[in-house]
């Protein structure tokens, strides 16, 4: 690999923040019910096991990308590595899987909005989100940077907050029905109840909930000193980290794990029984911005790929003409497309529409992050701890993309995904004939 000269304004605590921004959204806030729906009380096996993944896969990116810093990150080592297929497919499995998750993300947030406004249709809430995400799009990359920070901060707010609520409830004992010690004590005794199966099922909601860190891959290149991206990670994954075991734990000692639903955020369930004053309202106001700034965070990965495929024809040319806007607006309008079609899925599939997304969004998230440690593996020399390290990474992933084949509705959604992989490699054959016909005549 060949170094680039990075000329970038971030310093590592604000790529620190901007991860925390990307990273804390509704993948926790909702989807931790669905891992603990799978898991039980055990739901803290599968989150430390994502958690230790994800440090090795960000760990692998930002060795390549402190190596050569290039805007088109992963997509670009890939193509290094293999080929031009690999660039062509890998970028767009990214693509793919960032209009699966801004989905998700939609969905998710007209589910929050109902608690205020019950009657207001879904793709309604999901169609005013949309418009407001682009638009923060459009204002370009400073514009990302302080939304990021405001919200990251404002999330990461909130569930201090629950901590610290949770904490107060514990040590009073307060409970409408119950003692808090009763509800402990019994998930305390069910912990294993749903089994290794259980953990099995948990994992991928628990890898969605650290879906983010490839976007920080994305900006090691805005870095003064890109050699401080491993340093912004580790603060980045072990702050998320921490938070994440902490909230759960005190959700998990507040209530049965019985009673959290995969409709409800858990935070949300675990404060139900105690009539806080306002605080569904206001939590519920927590979980909307934090749907909203992951979803915008995954319109910036998706533009910022779309552009890159673009300028090297895996896309056509035409999406990243500048004109007068901050970004080209032929791959601002194709994004909207995007998310007007994913809108029109929900509304004609509004039921199981979010947790099929999620499922599917995951798997295309984590296909992307083993790719980026078989690339590592490739570009890089690595040393026999990096080797054992790369393959535990490796092996987390396949665990987890094979534990959706346990359970209905997650086996739907790696059908989903595999779907997308065919046609992506159907894709892929095709463009690579035409460049090698092109090359002979």
């Amino acid at each position: 690999m060949t170094s680039k000269a990075s000329k970038g304004r971030l310093s590592w605590w604000q790529l620190s923040l901007l991860g925390i921004g990307c990273t804390l959204g509704t993948g926790f806030f909702l989807g931790t019910s669905m891992a603990i729906h799978k898991s039980g009380p055990a739901v803290l096996i599968p989150f430390l096991l994502a958690a230790i993944a994800t440090y090795i896969v960000y760990d692998a990116l930002v060795k390549m990308s402190v190596d050569n810093p290039d805007k088109g990150s992963f997509r670009t080592y890939a193509k290094q590595a293999f080929g031009n297929w690999a660039g062509f497919s890998n970028g767009w499995i990214y693509l793919i899987s960032e209009m699966l998750i801004m989905g998700s993300q939609l969905m998710a947030l007209g589910i929050f909005t109902k608690l205020w406004f019950p009657t207001l249709p879904l793709w309604v809430a999901a169609s005013i989100y949309a418009a407001l995400g682009l638009a923060v799009i459009l204002m370009g990359m400073k514009g990302f940077e302080k939304f990021q920070n405001i919200f990251g901060a404002l999330k990461a707010a909130a569930v201090v907050m629950f901590i610290i609520v949770a904490v107060v409830l514990i040590i009073k004992g307060f409970n409408t029905e119950t003692t808090t010690l009763d509800a402990l004590y019994a998930n305390y005794e069910e912990f294993f109840s749903q089994g290794v199966k259980g953990i099995w099922l948990g994992l991928l909601y628990a890898f969605y909930a650290f879906g983010g860190i490839e976007v920080m891959g994305l900006m090691v290149i805005d870095l003064k000193n890109p050699k401080e991206a491993a340093k912004a990670g580790k603060v980045m994954i072990i702050a998320i980290t921490v938070i994440f075991i902490i909230a759960i734990m005190l959700a998990l000692a507040l209530v049965s794990w019985k009673d959290f639903t995969i409709e409800e955020s858990p935070f949300i369930t675990a404060l139900n029984g105690y009539h806080i004053p306002f605080f569904a309202d206001i939590f519920n106001g927590v979980l909307i911005i934090a749907g909203f700034s992951t979803m915008v965070a995954s319109l910036y990965a998706a533009i910022t790929i779309l552009i890159t495929l673009a300028e090297d024809h895996d896309a056509p040319a035409s999406l990243a003409k500048k004109g007068k806007m901050k970004i080209p607006f032929p791959a601002f309008l194709f994004l909207a497309s995007g998310l007007i079609i994913t809108i029109v899925i929900g509304f004609l599939m509004p039921e199981k529409i979010f947790e099929y997304l999620v499922t599917a969004a995951g798997l295309m998230l984590i296909y992307n992050w083993l790719f980026i440690l078989v690339t590592y593996m490739k570009l890089m020399e690595l040393s026999k701890w990096e080797h054992v390290k790369n393959g535990i990474g490796m092996l987390l992933i396949a665990v987890t993309v094979s534990g959706t084949l346990g359970e209905k509705t997650s086996r739907l959604g790696f059908f989903v995904s595999l779907l997308f992989i065919i046609l992506i490699g159907i894709a892929t054959w095709i463009v690579m004939k035409r460049q090698k016909q092109g090359k002979k005549a």
